[in-house]
């Protein structure tokens, strides 16, 4: 439940520092974070084919 709740806290307070920011610079931050999951997604695809294939 603390758990919970400081997660909440932490959400409230980038929500906030988001809402303050450009929106530019907001925009920019988010392509950022999903072109970063977007590679973080290929490369585990393509290390879980390569482990399936070698076994």
């Amino acid at each position: 439940m603390l758990f919970l709740v400081a997660a909440l806290m932490l959400l409230g307070v980038v929500l906030g520092t988001v809402a303050h920011a450009p929106l530019a610079l907001s925009a920019a931050v988010a392509v950022g974070i999903a072109v970063w999951l977007g590679i973080f997604a290929l490369r585990e695809r393509h290390g879980r084919r390569r482990q399936t294939s070698a076994h």
